[in-house]
């Protein structure tokens, strides 16, 4: 067990000294591996990985749904939510930030990022609710909150990566966040009300839209209500059925999103040569940091594992008596205080290969322990001093402190512990459409 807990503080020391958490993981991986072993053998080991990630075509399903979401950004789509969010709700006290994070939640069914989610719907929802007179640190605090959605409602890349390192059903995974997903949608509405009934003027009322202009603006995201029916219908099994007998595994549901998504942004007339190059550049670059991370994580398993540290872990868990229910409460407990210093992805990245083997060895579901995982993840998107979406949000508004942000976005941690106690409470919010899907 002490050459794995060194290893996992030379990452993390590694990381604070600013090396990409990919080159971090793989160097300590290497020469763990190397040294309970040989030079070659870490080094063909490694080797072996990137080949096989490179051929893996299970793999194709992050470029794919990453592709999706690009392709919906330039189709405008996030406008047209935003839209219809406001129609109904933005006559009500606060109403501009429920209607935020109604389209966040709409943008991340069809998106799979919150880094992407956040600061997309920062350029569509801040103007206005600054045109109405919301205090900036409602404003900001609800596109921050509502933008770590995009890790948890289908299709999640980070629920892509989870279960291509615990080779976990990635469909299961899908279904298992849209309860969850909703309830987050849900709990932070509860949040704002409770924001704008202490201080009213943080949230002045909109203007009040007619039935025929809800209508109207409901009309606008049939594309979007389309494309997640598909994608998230066919992995359900809606469409294995005669006399269509189709059901989608994850690359398949993937491709017809991306495919759709496609479709969609060039018969709104919003995707040009250009832009089309400038998607499929970014879907490139993106893909290939999150296959360096990958192997950089599979290469510091492997050295994990050979060093026993799971089997230690569960013998150590053995030997005191904890309860099983204890052990989560425990490891929740670390995830929040590495989520106050690392970002998510390299939290995810660092901590799964250590935690999933003792997690299923005490007899807990690795699909309800992926959405525990990616729901504390949200958590640390939005809490200090990194926050990730909350500098993503003082990058792209830049006139905002993130001390401001910090502050507005309290409420909406806080409900996020409550959703937490939820899902620990009752597994069952997180199991029930994965246990009713077909196949």
């Amino acid at each position: 067990m002490l050459l794995s807990c060194l290893g996992f503080v030379a990452v993390l020391i590694l990381v604070f000294l600013r090396m990409p958490i990919a080159v971090a993981m793989g160097l300590v991986g290497i020469v763990g591996y190397a040294y309970q072993t040989s030079a070659h053998a870490a080094i063909s080991m490694a080797s072996r990985l990137v080949i096989d990630t490179a051929q893996d075509y299970g793999l194709s399903v992050v470029p794919l749904f990453i592709l999706m979401g690009l392709f919906v950004n330039k189709g405008g789509l996030s406008r047209e939510l935003y839209r219809a969010s406001y129609a109904f709700l933005g006559h009500m006290r606060g109403g501009l930030a429920m209607a935020t994070i109604v389209a966040c939640g709409g943008f991340s069914a069809i998106c799979g990022s919150s880094l992407a989610t956040a600061a997309t719907m920062s350029k569509v929802a801040m103007p206005q609710m600054r045109k109405f007179g919301y205090a900036d640190s409602l404003s900001a605090a609800s596109i921050a909150a509502g933008g770590t959605l995009g890790i948890l409602i289908p299709p999640s890349v980070i629920l892509v990566i989870y279960g291509l390192l615990t080779e976990t059903s990635i469909g299961k995974l899908f279904m298992a966040g849209v309860v969850p997903g909703l309830l987050g949608i849900a709990l932070y509405l509860v949040a704002v009300r409770f924001t704008v009934w202490r201080r009213p003027q943080t949230g002045p009322q909109g203007e009040r839209s007619g039935w025929r202009e809800r209508g109207s603006a409901l009309a606008g995201v049939w594309a979007v209500l389309l494309l997640f029916f598909i994608v998230i219908g066919g992995l359900y099994g809606l469409f294995n059925v005669y006399p269509l007998n189709i059901a989608f595994s994850p690359t398949e549901a993937a491709g017809i999103g991306a495919s759709g998504a496609f479709l969609i942004a060039l018969a709104r007339g919003t995707l040009s040569v250009k832009d089309t190059i400038e998607v499929l550049t970014e879907t490139a670059h993106t893909t290939a940091s999150l296959f360096a991370v990958l192997i950089g994580a599979w290469v510091f398993s492997n050295f994990v594992n050979r060093a026993g540290l799971p089997e230690e872990l569960l013998d150590l868990v053995t030997r005191q008596g904890l309860s099983p229910t204890l052990v989560i409460l425990l490891i929740l407990c670390v995830y929040i205080v590495l989520g106050c210093i690392l970002e998510s992805l390299s939290m995810l990245l660092l901590t799964v290969p250590i935690f999933f083997p003792l997690v299923v060895s005490l007899g807990f579901d690795p699909v309800w322990f992926g959405i525990i995982v990616v729901v504390v993840t949200e958590i640390s998107l939005i809490t200090p001093p990194v926050g990730l979406n909350v500098f993503v949000l003082k990058g792209v508004l830049g006139d905002i402190s993130t001390g401001t942000i910090f502050r507005g976005v309290t409420p909406f941690w806080i409900v996020d512990i409550i959703r937490l106690l939820l899902l620990l409470l009752f597994p069952a919010l997180a199991l029930f459409l994965p246990m009713t899907m077909s196949g």
